[in-house]
Parts: structure tokens; sequence; C-alpha cells
């Protein structure tokens, strides 16, 4: 009987993956099943992104792949290759915010701030969504491509990102900041 050692059987399971994330290339050798979330925190050292539920039900490992929003909790790191991967930190930086982030501080849209880098990656990508005149749960009109981001809109909208603190009136305050400036 031949024994394979565990350094071997990780070597089978490895994959090279190159993943763009925030603009930069970074090649990766993973186990094929290793999260996009573990990655981005554990390999590549992009803490934003923050584990909560590990289930895919609280939002805060929210990220931008390919402009849209997803869990990375529930997607693999290896799936992820040529995609366009964009965390917290590839939003802005400390002296030129993106909009998104300015409006959180603005309106202070957190209060722990656990859940406010995956908050704020929803928000990018879920006003990107309405303005592509992909409607809601709530949209009144869904045959109409003009979304109005009302209040109730942008809670149905963000309602896959949770906050344990209870900062929502000011999170949608920030986000109707945001939508108000831009002339929607």
């Amino acid at each position: 009987m031949t024994t394979v050692s565990s350094e071997a059987d990780s070597a089978r399971t490895k994959f090279s993956v190159i993943l763009q994330v925030n603009g930069r290339g970074w090649q990766l050798r993973l186990d094929s099943r290793v999260t996009l979330l573990d990655a981005l925190r554990e390999h590549l050292h992009l803490t934003g992104t923050k584990k909560g539920c590990d289930h895919g039900q609280c939002g805060a490992c929210t990220v931008l792949i390919n402009g849209r929003r997803i869990n990375s909790c529930l997607t693999l790191a290896v799936m992820h290759e040529g995609d366009d991967v964009v965390t917290t930190e590839g939003l802005g930086s400390p002296g030129a915010l993106h909009p998104v982030q300015a409006a959180f501080v603005e309106h202070d849209g957190f209060q722990c701030g656990y859940c406010t880098p995956g908050q704020i990656c929803s928000a990018v990508g879920m006003l990107a969504e309405a303005k592509a005149g992909w409607p809601s749960h709530v949209t009144a009109d869904v045959a109409s491509r003009d979304i109005a981001l009302t209040d109730a809109e942008i809670r149905e909208r963000m309602s896959g990102n949770i906050c344990r603190c209870g900062a929502y009136p000011n999170i949608v305050a920030a986000i109707r900041d945001v939508t108000e400036g831009a002339g929607r």
C-alpha cells in the first residue's frame, strides 16, 4: 500500500490562478476550495472585506466582480480568473474617497464599522444596477428604465447587507445623498 503525504495531496488540489484585484494582477497558488473571501483576506491581506456569517446571509463580504456585487464567501477564487475584482480598498483612497465612501463618512453611515466595507461595495453595485434600469421587488413600474431611488427602493436593494448596530437610516441617507448629487 502506498501512502501519499499530505503535501502531495495538497499539491494536487492547488491551482495557479491570476486574480485582478483593485486594478492589480496577483498570481496565487490556491487550493481549489478556497473562497474568494479567504483569498482576499488570507492570501492577499486585503482585510477590508469582512467575514461575517460565512454563509452569504449578512453581506459583510460583498465585493464587486466586473461591476456587479457578490458575496465573496459564496464563490471560489479559482472561478474568478480574468474577472475584475474590486474591494473596498480599491474604491478610493484616504485622500480621494469614492463618493459613496465620502457620503458614509458625512452621514455617519457606520457605527462599529464591521459591515461598512460590504455596505459600501453593495451600495456602489446597487447604484449601477438602478442606473442600468434593473427593477427590484418594490419598483413601481418594472418596465421603466428610469428607477426612482426612494427610501423604500434603497432599503429593498440593500436588504442583503445587515448592520447589527442599526445604522440603516444613516446608510439610506448616505446613498440618497449620492443619488441626489448625481442628478438622479
